[in-house]
């Protein structure tokens, strides 16, 4: 149960909810904008197929919880947390990396340049150290630039699955890199590395920086 209200509070602080029903966010480019690192195909499967079905399974999980705690079972309140924590996870996460995108290039701003290189000695280190541990997620997962705001310091880690970062970290994410092969695989088959080294020259750092300033880092 408190996993549940944790994944819920996360949603509801990240301005995920609206209303009463989970929905998918409109992308704020064209699916074929991010060509040619990331084909128009993978964008429309990735959005409009994979992202559209975690926020559709977090609304039906959602209505059997709110059956279930009128209904008082505990049982299955208990039995949902899996399936919100992965749909919901899911909807959060992508709702990140879409936004974390863009094909105007950008570069972090002078705040969020200034802490990087405080505690990774230079942007370039950040970007090796983030590329290594997401290249070796086994299985599915996603390699994330996290704030933490107790530490106040820059953290890369990595989720498996559609874990959550803040959730289940406690770091508030700012730049997420997923690897689910679907989020790649049509293009680049199974060579992760190409991938990832290609995704850095989408990076809409104007995002990653505001949620920098976002979570008190700046």
């Amino acid at each position: 149960m408190f996993a549940i209200k944790r994944i819920a509070n996360t949603l509801s602080r990240t301005g995920v909810i609206a209303r009463n029903k989970h929905t998918l966010p409109e992308l704020p480019y064209d699916y074929k904008a991010l060509e040619p690192i990331i084909s128009a195909e993978i964008m429309q499967l990735h959005h409009s197929k994979h992202h559209a079905t975690y926020v559709n399974n977090l609304n039906i999980a959602e209505d059997k919880l709110k059956e279930a705690v009128a209904k008082g079972d505990v049982n299955t309140q208990i039995a949902l947390a899996p399936a919100i924590k992965f749909n919901g996870g899911g909807h959060l996460n992508h709702s990140i990396f879409w936004a974390n995108l863009s094909p105007s290039s950008s570069k972090p701003d002078a705040a969020l340049m200034k802490k990087i290189e405080t505690d990774f000695t230079s942007f370039d280190e950040m970007k090796k150290r983030l590329s290594e541990s997401t290249i070796a997620i086994q299985g599915s997962g996603w390699g994330w630039l996290g704030y933490n705001q107790k530490d106040k310091k820059l953290q890369i880690t990595t989720c498996a699955n559609q874990d959550p970062l803040q959730a289940t970290t406690g770091l508030i994410p700012l730049l997420g890199i997923d690897v689910w092969e679907h989020a790649y695989y049509l293009q680049y088959k199974n060579v992760r590395p190409d991938y990832v080294k290609a995704i850095f020259d989408i990076i809409n750092w104007n995002d990653v920086s505001a949620r920098f300033k976002q979570a008190g880092g700046a």
